[in-house]
Parts: structure tokens; C-alpha cells; sequence
């Protein structure tokens, strides 16, 4: 009879051990998820739930969260269960070196589609597709065989400055200020649209946001930044959901029609031979690429292209506005180039790079804040990694993903001095220390990323980032209109998208060139 009401108990209270069960197992599985990263530091609770890493994503500024956390608790740090962050340049390189066995971690890089199923270069996880893909990318975005690429991008610096000047010059009697962000946005996306496409958007030529696909760009790293920190970025995808939600090729406006304005050109292009071509979507035929890649991968490079471009481009002249001292010299070194004049029109990229002053500005400038934060996390191969940071030999258990923590990285004082906050384009012309100068470079690669996942764009970013910085400054003088606001600013999964960066230019007035 008792073991008739045991049996009989046992039932009755059958949910509550089973509750309790899976309860057991829910805290075994965080307990042991907990101790495999204990020996590294974080925020309270990062060993047991992401949520102050989640939370940094939605108050758009991750950058700033990793760069508290690696000041505080040092160069390998813990946000998440199985989450680490790194300002160590040895380590980043170790794990992007070409052969290196860490792979891409899924949370982040498949987030980066805009097209459910289907990856493009910096989505692919797969490691031989993703160096298939690259080597077949890589002679188009070097110029190799777009031999019309300078002069494609001179075009449009010449617009930049003719839409200036037409428009927006300041004279003594009226300040005609404008948003110098949204412009250059206009200016890289012409740029992009035209070495990718062979045909420009024509937002400088309108001066407007042509089919709105700056405004369409905003909002889908909005949504994606909502969706990765919510990690709800695998419902999104869904076909279903994405169809219903995203954007479509039958849109009048935004990202759904410079999709479709992509098929287009690409079906167009396919139709026809293309060894008289010589922009990056001949050399993308050429190599082999069929439409569908042909569609992701353009569409891929003029959001990642214009945007970091762009914002290169801004923070650059936002410290050279803010820094009268550096100004002035470099001005000077431009006004100089110009006097001699061996070439006609924009300044040729060959003169660019032979101009010291401008080439550590440029550094300098991205180093202060870094065109593009993406964490890009690297996933440690199984069985783990034994690496020595900072002068210690460090054990990394296998599964584990670190990212990358931009901001800690390029203000350190270990590689780049004391003053290592402070905007001084000079620490990159009067370093007499060569291993420091070989590191302060080593790390200063690592903003294009680095080995088998270097940026490809980085030629024409570099390009064009020199010469409208040269020419905005031989041909007009340049004031913020609000110095204690200079912009607005947001991180969406690494890439900053800006806006009421107020300016005036004017005329510059001088004797001679």
C-alpha cells in the first residue's frame, strides 16, 4: 500500500521534477559555460548572460563599451559566456594570418546578409568559398584590370569641389553652412557606384539622396544592429519574414531599388563581351562570377565602400578643423605641391603619397576613430590555442569567439605613446624608435583588417580619401559652425553613419599656384 501512494506522489509532483530537472541542467550548462572562460576578466554577470554586450549595441556605441572594458580589466577581455574582445595586435594578426586556423563566428557575419540564403564575401563562413571568392575579387578592386579607376575618382572629386563652390561658398557678407557629412556621403557613393557599376548614382550631380538609398542604407543597419544585439537576426532572415519585412525589387525608392537597378545593370552586362571593360564589375565577369555573386558582391561593396569612406573622410577633417596647428601645416604643404603643378586637374595619386604631411594626417586621422569598428569575431579552432600576449603565454578554449576592440587598440600608450589620445600626425615623421615605428604601422594595417581577411576595397578607399582631402583644402578654407556639437553619431554594428557635421567653406585666395 505504501508503495502504491509513493507511485501515486510520484505522479502527482511529476512536473515539478521535471522543472526541477531541466533546471539542473540549464544551471549545469551555464556553470560549465561560466568556468571554461574564468581566467578572463569582465563585467559583473558576463560569465552567465551577454547582456551588457547586447546592451552597448543598442546605445550605438559598442566602440566606446570595449574600449572601457580592455582599459579596465586589460588586453583579452570577457563580454559574454563565450565572448571575448582584444586590443592586442599580435593576437588579431595571429588569428587573420592567411593560414590561420580561427574561423569567422556565425552571430556576427552571417547578420550582414541582406539577401536570406545567400552570403556574400563578408558573410561567407565557409573558409575555401570565402578565399575562392576573394582571389576572384581581388585584380578588380586593386586596378589591375580597371585601369580607368583614378580616373573615375578624380571625376567626381572635381564635382565635389564644382558642387562646393556652385552652391555652398561662404563669402564675408553670407555664411551659406551645409551638412559636410551627407555631402561626402553623396561623393563616395558616386565614387563606389561608378568603379563598381560603371555608371554613378548622381547624388553630387542632383546634390540630393538619389532614390534615397542613404536613407535606405541607415535604416537597415539600424534594423541589423537591433537584430544582432536581440539575436533575433535568424528570424529576420527567414524567407517568409524577410519578404514581408525587407526590402524589395519592386520598391520605387531605397534598397530594393538599387537592387533591382543591380540586376539590371548585371544582366545587361552579361548580355554583352566584356574584354573592352575595364570597371570592377568586368573584372568580376571575368573571374568568373555568375549573376547571383555578381549581385551580392556589388551591392556588398557599395554599402561597406561608401560608408567607411565616408566616414574617414569626415573625422579626418572634423580633427584637422579642430587642430588649427595641424592645418596650417598641412595646408602648406599642399599649397606648396600646388605651386609646382606638373599635373592638370585633381592632384594624381602618385603626388599624394609622395606628400608626408598629408600621409600622416591621413593616419593619424583614422587612428584617432577608426573609419569602421565591426568586432568581426574570430571563432578559436577546436581542441584551443596557446598564444602570449603582452609577454604571457595564454591558453583560448576551442569554440570560443574574440573580436576585435578598435578603439583600445589604436589609443594605446603602450604602442603609441603617452600622448597616445592626443591628435599629433607628426608621431608618424619623427619616431626614431624603428620598433616602434614598425609596430605603430603593423597596427595601423590592422584597420583594413588584416591577412586572408583584408579589406579588398582598401586601394580605392586610400585613393580617394587622398585626394579629396588634398583638393578640399588647396581650394577652400574650412570652419566648423559648431564646434561644441560638431556632429551626430551613431555605431551601428561597427559602422558609423553621421549626420549635422555643419561647415562653412570659402574661397581661398591666393597669389600663385
Amino acid at each position: 500500500m505504501e508503495a502504491v501512494l509513493s507511485r501515486v506522489e510520484l505522479y502527482e509532483h511529476r512536473w515539478w521534477a521535471l522543472g526541477f530537472s531541466i533546471l539542473a541542467l540549464y544551471l549545469g550548462h551555464k556553470i560549465q559555460g561560466y568556468r571554461r572562460l574564468s581566467s578572463f576578466k569582465g563585467p559583473f554577470g558576463v560569465g552567465f548572460t551577454s547582456f551588457s554586450h547586447s546592451w552597448s549595441f543598442l546605445t550605438w556605441r559598442s566602440h566606446l563599451f570595449y574600449e572601457e572594458v580592455c582599459d579596465q580589466y586589460g588586453t583579452i577581455a570577457r563580454v559574454g559566456p563565450n565572448d571575448l574582445i582584444t586590443s592586442s595586435p599580435e593576437l588579431l594578426a595571429h588569428m587573420s594570418a592567411v593560414r590561420s586556423p580561427y574561423s569567422r563566428g556565425k552571430w556576427y557575419n552571417r547578420a550582414t546578409r541582406y539577401q536570406p540564403g545567400k552570403d556574400h564575401v563578408f558573410s561567407e563562413l565557409d573558409e575555401e568559398k570565402h578565399e575562392k571568392r576573394r582571389q576572384q575579387m581581388a585584380r578588380g578592386y586593386s586596378g589591375k584590370e580597371n585601369i580607368s579607376l583614378e580616373s573615375s575618382i578624380d571625376t567626381h572629386v572635381s564635382q565635389l569641389i564644382h558642387l562646393i563652390r556652385s552652391k555652398y561658398l561662404s563669402t564675408d557678407e553670407t555664411a551659406r553652412s551645409f551638412d559636410f557629412a551627407r555631402k561626402i556621403q553623396y561623393f563616395t557613393l558616386d565614387v563606389i557606384s561608378q568603379v563598381g557599376f560603371g555608371e554613378p548614382f548622381g547624388d553630387l550631380a542632383a546634390d540630393e539622396d538619389v532614390n534615397e538609398y542613404v536613407k535606405a542604407g541607415e535604416i537597415g543597419l539600424t534594423v541589423c544592429t537591433i537584430g544582432l544585439a536581440l539575436g533575433i537576426t535568424w528570424f529576420l532572415q527567414l524567407p517568409l519574414v524577410a519578404r514581408a519585412l525587407g526590402p524589395s525589387e519592386n520598391d520605387v525608392v531605397g534598397f530594393g531599388r538599387m537592387i533591382a537597378n543591380a540586376r539590371s545593370l548585371i544582366r545587361k552586362r552579361l548580355e554583352r563581351e566584356t574584354d573592352n571593360r575595364s570597371d570592377m564589375l568586368a573584372s568580376f565577369v571575368r573571374s568568373g562570377l555568375d549573376a547571383e555573386e555578381l549581385l551580392s558582391e556589388t551591392v556588398l561593396q557599395i554599402i561597406a565602400g561608401s560608408d567607411t569612406s565616408a566616414s574617414a573622410l569626415r573625422s579626418i577633417m572634423l580633427y584637422l578643423l579642430s587642430h588649427p596647428r595641424v592645418y596650417a601645416k598641412l595646408q602648406a604643404e599642399v599649397d606648396a605641391k600646388s605651386r609646382q603643378r606638373k599635373y592638370e586637374g585633381v592632384v594624381p595619386d602618385s603626388e599624394v603619397r609622395k606628400l608626408p604631411y598629408l600621409q600622416a594626417v591621413i593616419k593619424e586621422g583614422m587612428r584617432m576613430h577608426p573609419p569602421i569598428s565591426d568586432s568581426v569575431p574570430k571563432r578559436v579552432p577546436d581542441g584551443g590555442d596557446t598564444v602570449v600576449v603582452d609577454g604571457q603565454s595564454v591558453f583560448l578554449p576551442g569554440g570560443a569567439l574574440i573580436s576585435y576592440a578598435a578603439w583600445p587598440l589604436h589609443h594605446s600608450k603602450a604602442i603609441f605613446g603617452d600622448d597616445a589620445s592626443v591628435f599629433r600626425p607628426e608621431r608618424w615623421l619623427v619616431e626614431k624608435d624603428e620598433r616602434r615605428m614598425a609596430e605603430m604601422n603593423r597596427t595601423h594595417e590592422l584597420i583594413f583588417g588584416y591577412g586572408k581577411y583584408q579589406c579588398l576595397g582598401k586601394p580605392v578607399a586610400l585613393m580617394e580619401i587622398g585626394k579629396a582631402v588634398f583638393e578640399l583644402l588647396r581650394n577652400f578654407e574650412w570652419c566648423l559652425c559648431k564646434p561644441e556639437d560638431p556632429w551626430k553619431e551613431y555605431n551601428c554594428m561597427g559602422i558609423f553613419v553621421h549626420s549635422d557635421m555643419w561647415v562653412t567653406a570659402t574661397e581661398r585666395k591666393l597669389k600663385e599656384w
